[in-house]
């Protein structure tokens, strides 16, 4: 199942998306083209895997906003049994 992607701000300066994982969704693998920040919706434990096959875990706190630089290649996936959420904010330059 994938995640679930919505658009809010498109603009010159960001695009800012929603994005709800039902359980068992993932968003695909995908490389980043743009540094961005993430705000968790969602308290909970997601699994990032790597472009390798590399599985880890990453924990994220409902309103503890985290970066990362343009070009992270991987897939978000929720193996929780409740929906997750978070709002993506990918800087355009």
């Amino acid at each position: 199942m994938k995640a679930i992607p919505t658009f809010q701000i498109d603009n010159e300066f960001v695009k800012v998306t929603e994005w709800c994982f039902p359980p068992n969704s993932a968003t695909g693998m995908h490389i980043h083209a743009m540094d961005y920040v993430v705000v968790p919706m969602t308290s909970g434990t997601l699994t990032i895997e790597s472009k390798d096959n590399k599985f880890t875990e990453a924990d994220l706190i409902v309103g503890q906003s985290y970066s990362r630089n343009a070009g992270v290649h991987h897939n978000v996936i929720n193996k929780n049994e409740h929906e997750f959420r978070f709002i993506e904010i990918e800087l355009k330059k």
